[in-house]
This record gives C-alpha cells, structure tokens and sequence, in this order.
C-alpha cells in the first residue's frame, strides 16, 4: 500500500463514517477500484481507520461523553445505596441506559447461523468481496429509502413547544423502545453498503425523535460499537497480516490521522447539514452511487473480470 492509497482510504473512512453513505461501502468500493486486497495488512488497516474516526467523534463529544461517564458511576452508586428511581433520572443518566439498551441487540451478531457452521457476524461479512459486488449497491439504495422515509417522518412530525427559534420537530426525551429499534437497525448495518449512521438516525426519526436528539444519539453510540469491532477484528487482522505490517506502518499512521481529522469535520459537516434540512444530498448521492455499482457489478458478473484492476473475480 502506498501512502497515497493510505491518504484516499483514510480520507473516504473519515468522510463516511459518520456522513449517511456508509463507510464499509465506500471503502469496499475504494478497494474495489484501486484493486487494494482485503486480506491480511489490509485487514488490519481498515481497523486502524475505524480507530481513526473513534479519536474523532471522542474529540468531538468529549464534554457530553465525559458527562456520561461520570453520570454512568454516579448511578452505579445510587443503585448500591437504594436511591436509584427512574422516574427521578437526570437527562445524562436516561441516556447512559438507553446507550446500553442499545447496545444490547449487537449481542444478536454472535448468533451460528444454521448450516453454515459460522456466526452472523462472520456471515454478514462474507459478503464483503469483490464477487458479492452487487450487495453494497443494493444496500446503498436500501440506505437512500431509509433517509428519505426519516427525513419525512421528521417532518411530519409536531415541532417542540417553547423552544428556541419555533423548536424542531419530534421528541428530545427518549424511552426504552427507542432504544432497542435504533440497536436493532445497528446490527442490520453491519451489511456493506448500508450506513449505520444513516439507518440509526432514520429510525429515531420514525421513532418521533428530534433529528439532533437521534444523531447524537447515533454518535454516541456508535462510540462503543467502534471499540468493540476494534478488539473483535484487531487480533484476527494482526494474525493474519504481521508479515505486512512492517513495510506499511507508516501509511497505516497516516491513514489513521487522516481518518481521525477527517472524521472530525464531517460531523460538524452533517451536524449543520441536518439543523438545515439539506438530507436531500445524502438520498440522491447513496442512491446514484448504489445504482452505479449495480450497474458495474452486473458487467463484472458477465465479464468475470474487476473492470478496474483486471483481476479475476
């Protein structure tokens, strides 16, 4: 890999992680054009990448993350000392649980799925090759309809009352179900091509949430998700790409700084672009894109052939 490739990989993951397009689409779709192999070094790059965007939206949330956390011990010692109620919960410690509420459903990855001696996890992701192409197109569409039904359910939806500048429409408050759809659309976005941020916003929006409420949300919880595939993949990616690490250590590094500042401005980026109602980019540009690699991928099935790289599928 060269620190060009690095630079293009690292700048695509810090745009689409956290902007509605999907970032494992874009970068199944980046290595697809570059012919980058997904294997091995690669393997572990990619995790690098995902680390590079968790050091952006910690940076971004800091004061709110560091809230939480201090509200999360906090309730620990209400529970210990029997003054826990939860209808006496500040706003901080109902997120903190409706944060693990969501999180909950991540556990459904784990499941074998039946006659395949694999995980869903591992399942989901064997798609994630040049011969299942066709997936991240399907799945960008999939991720176009989901934005646009948010985006008109939050519209529909009846503007708060006394707040500031007419107040935005829908809920700021969350409950548990909220909660578990937005975890249960999580674990859906483990499909590439399919925008984990895009599809958790959505469905807070037709939950009846506040479009801010649910993208902080989404960030928020998209914070342990990212630690998480961090340490799942970490180990398998370094086993099977020691041999490489050496001669790309140093675009692994700037990948991942590229990845980290990168990230950062995209959720300023997608912060005002929803406060002022442009969703409308996202639902035409996941939408072009994903009729795109349909296109490409159906060529490709009848050539047998990657039409950038040459490379047998």
């Amino acid at each position: 890999m060269t620190i060009i490739e690095a630079i293009i990989q690292g700048v695509v993951q810090g745009l689409t992680e956290f902007l509605p397009v999907s970032s494992s689409g874009h970068l199944t779709i980046t290595q697809h054009i570059l012919g980058v192999d997904m294997e091995g070094g690669n393997l572990f790059f990619n995790v690098m990448l995902h680390i590079g965007t968790l050091v952006a939206v910690i940076a971004f949330y800091h004061k709110l993350i560091w809230r939480l956390i201090k509200a999360f011990f906090s309730m620990i010692g209400d529970i210990f000392t029997g003054k826990f109620k939860w209808k006496e919960l500040s706003d901080d410690k109902r997120m903190v649980i409706m944060v693990i509420i969501g999180l909950v459903p991540l556990f459904l990855l784990f499941l074998p799925v039946p006659g395949t001696g694999m995980k869903l996890k591992d399942f989901v992701e064997s798609f994630n090759t040049d011969q299942y192409f066709i997936v991240v197109g399907i799945c960008l569409l999939l991720t176009s309809l989901l934005l646009f039904i948010g985006n008109r359910c939050s519209r529909s939806a009846v503007p708060l009352k006394h707040a500031k500048n007419g107040g935005e429409a829908g809920r700021t408050s969350m409950n548990v179900l909220d909660a578990i759809v937005i975890g249960i659309t999580q674990c859906f976005a483990t499909l590439p091509g399919l925008s984990r941020s895009g599809s958790t916003l959505s469905a807070g929006q037709m939950r009846g949430l506040n479009k801010q409420t649910a993208l902080d949300y989404t960030f928020i919880l998209g914070t342990p998700a990212i630690v998480a595939a961090a340490l799942l993949e970490g180990k398998d990616a370094l086993e099977a790409g020691t041999a490489q690490l050496t001669d790309n250590i140093l675009p692994i590094i700037i990948g991942m700084v590229v990845s980290a500042v990168v990230g950062y401005l995209a959720i300023a980026l997608f912060k005002w672009l929803l406060k002022t109602d442009k969703m409308i980019i996202f639902i035409i540009y996941t939408a072009i894109v994903g009729i795109a690699v349909i296109v490409i991928s159906v060529m490709e099935m009848q050539s047998g052939v990657n039409l950038f790289s040459g490379a047998p599928l």
